[in-house]
């Protein structure tokens, strides 16, 4: 790790270390935990989006690997945590083929030593923002057969682009590379036009310089032409919940009522015809 780590800026807050605290990791630095601690004790019950947006997450790679995709590209994949992107398509799949991308060196670092031992998964160390140096990696070209059908993974990172970055054209990018029965996954930070939206959007323009919390219309519009899959773009809680697992939850999870900060997180899968 020590190349990776000499890398590391521990004076300015990184997208995927607050994450990682506001998800209970220990792989953050304090000025990560500034940033997650508004969120924790300014904006109580928000960490709500962080699990809900995980768990959603597992749900649709799940679906996907189901659906007979073997092959996934996470585009900002964040540290690792448990049931990671490669585990859920590999628990369902078994030869599926997995790279992460990510431009903060930390998951560099954590990603190459989870996965010294799986040569089906690879991490690199990319912006997002750049496709075509993505796209012609050579870990990328090794693993990805462009011609056979992928899931490209955007999970909570579109909404770290602003508006003149174009994130619509680069979900547009990757459309027009992947071949038919490709799948699309967003999930996005939903604006609801309230103060707890206002304050949240305030706070990651002050943190990292970016950051958009966008209306239906406008996540709906990410996925440009392609049409999604039922239930179609939802709150993530919503997106095909799954029985609790103790199985003594009479209300279940599509029932029961959401909490104010579940309303704020949306996704959908979309697959190309």
């Amino acid at each position: 790790m020590s190349d990776s780590a000499a890398q590391i800026d521990q004076s300015k807050p990184s997208i995927a270390r607050v994450y990682d605290y506001l998800l209970g990791g220990k792989d953050n630095y304090a000025v990560d935990r500034q940033v997650g601690d508004f969120f924790i004790k300014d904006l109580p019950g928000s960490v709500g989006i962080a699990y809900a947006n995980r768990q959603a997450l597992i749900r649709a790679v799940g679906n996907i690997a189901r659906a007979g995709v073997r092959q996934f590209v996470d585009i900002g994949s964040g540290l690792p945590t448990a049931d990671n992107v490669h585990q859920v398509a590999q628990r369902n799949s078994p030869d599926a083929r997995v790279v992460y991308v990510d431009n903060d060196p930390i998951v560099l670092a954590h990603g190459h030593a989870l996965l010294a031992t799986d040569d089906r998964t690879t991490v690199i160390h990319a912006d997002l923002r750049r496709p075509q140096e993505i796209y012609e990696h050579p870990d990328v070209q090794r693993l990805i057969d462009f011609d056979e059908p992928v899931a490209v993974v955007f999970s909570a990172i579109l909404h770290h682009l602003n508006d003149d970055e174009d994130p619509a054209g680069l979900v547009r990018w990757w459309v027009d590379r992947v071949p038919s029965g490709s799948y699309v996954y967003i999930s996005h930070f939903r604006s609801a036009h309230n103060e707890e939206t206002a304050a949240a959007e305030e706070k990651l323009q002050a943190s990292f310089g970016r950051g958009r919390w966008r209306s239906d219309e406008e996540l709906r519009a990410l996925f440009g032409e392609l049409e999604l899959i039922e239930p179609g773009l939802v709150h993530c809680s919503r997106w095909r919940p799954e029985p609790s697992p103790d199985g003594i939850d009479k209300i279940g999870p599509a029932e029961r009522e959401m909490t104010v900060w579940e309303y704020l997180i949306s996704c959908g899968v979309a697959k190309k015809p």
